[in-house]
């Protein structure tokens, strides 16, 4: 028997429109507020029942999800009767709380004054009415106990999801699966779990019934189950919260205590992701290795269908990093081929150390993306466009990024579009504007709130619409939905979500995420502008709210000509409220790139704006290079072309300058790698040096002091 209903109290707005749909919420929040809501009853064995004016009955058995309710009308799935049995039923609890809190006084002394005579007639005195909900405590907006998922036994997630989703989520944990664990906290009142393929929230404290994921239904049992398991394992090792880490994968007979009311963390034989890994790895480095002694510039069939087969090979093994560094890989040996100008050889040289350190690191799910899905179909979901970034190819090919906020997650989604033009006939950023996607305009798109249950997320975040299914997709304004975006997307302080990111692996073996430092800068104080023509490079200095100094910098470009005056014209309004852009450190400091800007005319998009007049702007003096960046560029160089015309062909002295440069500025370790290679022209020693000295190089330039 039950006399409280704490799992309908905790549930809020933005749960109930996730586990229906906002508009739904809203209908019944208005008929609720015009007297038209229901009346509502709870059983004593913790049922709540609903009677609307309307005519309908609605009822809400104790420990089933809402979906499991059930309604008279005709409305398939979660309808409005059973928000609103739900509204009515906090509404009740609420009035009756507030009811009762003045009394309390007088209630306590007449409780007394019965007690007396009960005593003095020798009979019991009569019970108290019964709180609707029990404790004012559960009332929507109290204050909860912190509490864990990692409560959660086998037998409980049995119970909610079935035997299946058990099973596909123990598949998934042998192979080993990377979680960021989130728990409960003054600014995280739900605790949470960043999944590779979706977030899991637990917004209603000790129910499984209420948890929210991205995935669809038929999936979303598995990944709650993961989430549960997720907090035992973090629990036991003492897992910082919002920590990423690869859990799982243990083998066969290990079993891990500590987990919530004795129960054992899952266990696993030895990961399939890795065995089906390891011969596409070793395609890989075979592969590499042959191209860094033969040489990058032999690029032709035979080695882009060798680039092909690889990829191919890693795909189906779930290997999906070295598999996406393999297709950019091979993208530049098309350009190298075509003799296009996207052709980088330091890129190339990046990418060739990045197979082979994922190679090297083989072993750990983390370096290759064995622990994630390919692509996730998501359920019901709500986006939020920060803004976009246009990019092209010769005269025949352009992109656009929109990136897309997702509030639930606390992530930023990409989505990409290739446009092919007819020979000739070049566009730029404020032509494509007006290009349709997704029904609409780019231009609408990139500043708008975008709801659609046709959307699958890849493991890399990106996310596309299923082919006929645009209109299940619905697109509204923006409206002020950047000023609720949650933490991290929405920033208040740059310097403290960097100093964050500090613990990441290095670049070379960290998952290939798209827009991982996608963020919307809150902005205090916007200082004077000012433009570097050498690089072409309009720079600001903002501050948030925490009074961090972040340097706006965007460059020109030839796709996006209206772009800086655009900018300028915007930050110089003086009433910037945000700015959406990629964050990164370089010389010590936040650095934005801007995407959108926020102002109280509205949203600016300077990749999609026009060409104007030129803006006056006040010149930067130029500023002196450093030493050690040098150097380690100087080195990266050197590698580079040793890559290109083939280690087979290496005479010593190639390196020499390098060598000497790295050694002048105190970088002995990296001078010593490239001596050793010069003796022993081998790929082994280039990927030492290299993977050393590119490592080095990010770092470097994340860490070093600015002006």
């Amino acid at each position: 028997m039950s006399a409280t209903r704490s799992d309908l109290l905790a549930l809020d707005a933005d749960t109930l429109a996730a586990l229906a749909n906002r508009g739904l919420v809203k209908r019944a929040t208005r008929e609720l507020e015009s007297g038209a809501g229901a009346s509502v009853a709870l059983g004593a064995d913790g049922e709540v029942s609903a009677s609307f004016p309307d005519g309908s009955r609605s009822a809400l058995p104790a420990g089933v999800p809402l979906e499991a309710g059930t309604c008279s009308c005709p409305a398939p799935g979660v309808c409005r009767h059973l928000v609103g049995l739900v509204l009515a039923y906090q509404a009740a609890a609420r009035s009756q709380a507030q009811t009762q809190a003045p009394a309390s006084a007088s209630a306590q002394t007449q409780t007394q004054t019965q007690t007396q005579t009960a005593d003095r007639a020798g009979s019991a005195p009569p019970p108290p009415p019964p709180l609707l909900d029990g404790t004012a405590a559960g009332i929507p907006g109290a204050e909860q106990l912190p509490w864990s998922p990692a409560e959660f036994d086998d037998a409980a997630l049995l119970a909610a999801f079935g035997r299946p989703a058990l099973t596909a989520a123990r598949r998934a944990w042998q192979r080993g699966v990377r979680a960021a664990v989130q728990r409960m906290d003054a600014e995280h009142p739900a605790p949470s779990v960043e999944l590779p393929s979706c977030t899991v929230r637990f917004p209603v404290p000790h129910s499984l019934n209420f948890a929210l994921s991205g995935a669809t239904s038929a999936r979303h049992g598995e990944m709650v189950t993961l989430a549960a398991w997720a907090f035992r394992a973090a629990e036991q090792d003492g897992t910082p919260s919002g920590a990423t880490r690869t859990m799982g994968g243990e083998p066969t007979g290990t079993t891990r205590t500590g987990a919530a009311k004795g129960t054992a963390e899952p266990t696993a034989e030895p990961t399939a992701g890795r065995a089906a890994a390891a011969d596409p790895m070793a395609a890989v480095t075979t592969l590499v290795e042959e191209l860094l002694r033969t040489g990058t510039a032999r690029s032709g069939p035979v080695l882009l269908a060798q680039l092909a087969r690889v990829e191919a090979g890693l795909t189906s093994a779930s290997a999906h990093w070295p598999a996406a560094a393999a297709a950019e890989l091979r993208d530049q040996a098309q350009a190298y081929a075509d003799r296009d100008t996207r052709y980088d050889p330091d890129r190339v040289a990046g990418l060739l150390a990045e197979l082979l350190a994922r190679a090297r690191a083989a072993d750990r799910p983390l370096a290759l993306g064995t622990g994630e899905s390919a692509v996730t179909q998501l359920r019901r979901t709500r986006l939020v466009a920060l803004g976009c970034r246009v990019s092209g190819r010769g005269e025949r090919e352009r992109s656009t990024e929109v990136y897309l906020a997702q509030p639930d997650a606390g992530i930023v989604l990409v989505l990409r579009k290739q446009w092919a033009l007819p020979e000739g006939r070049g566009a730029t950023g404020a032509e494509l504007a007006a290009r349709r996607l997704l029904g609409h305009s780019v231009r609408a798109l990139a500043g708008a709130n975008l709801v659609s249950e046709s959307l699958s997320r890849s493991a890399g975040r990106t996310v596309t619409v299923e082919r006929g299914r645009i209109a299940s997709t619905s697109i509204t304004p923006l409206g002020d939905a950047w000023a609720s975006l949650p933490a991290p997307v929405l920033l208040h302080d740059a310097a403290a979500r960097l100093r964050a990111l500090g613990g990441r692996p290095p670049r070379l073996v960290r998952p290939r995420v798209e827009a991982e430092n996608a963020h919307v800068l809150a902005v205090a104080e916007v200082g004077p502008l000012g433009y570097d023509p050498a690089r072409q490079r309009l720079e600001a200095v903002l501050r948030d709210g925490a009074g961090t100094a972040v340097l706006v910098a965007a460059e020109h470009d030839v796709l996006c000509p209206g772009r800086i005056d655009a900018l300028a014209a915007a930050l110089e309004s003086g009433t910037v409220t945000h700015v959406s852009g990629l964050l990164r450190q370089a010389a010590g400091r936040p650095v934005l790139d801007p995407l959108a800007v926020r102002t109280a005319a509205g949203l600016v998009h300077p990749d999609l704006a026009a060409e104007g007049d030129p803006h006056p702007f006040t010149a930067l003096p130029p500023t002196g290079g450093d030493p050690l960046t040098e150097a380690l560029t100087a080195a990266r160089t050197a590698l580079a072309e040793l890559a290109r015309t083939g280690l087979d062909t290496a005479l010593p002295h190639h390196l020499a300058p390098a060598s000497a440069h790295l050694r002048r500025t105190g970088l002995r370790t990296g001078a010593a790698l490239l001596d050793t290679l010069a003796a022993d022209p081998l790929p082994a020693r280039w990927a030492d040096a290299a993977i050393h000295l590119l490592t080095a190089l990010d770092l470097h330039q994340e860490e070093r002091p600015g002006p």
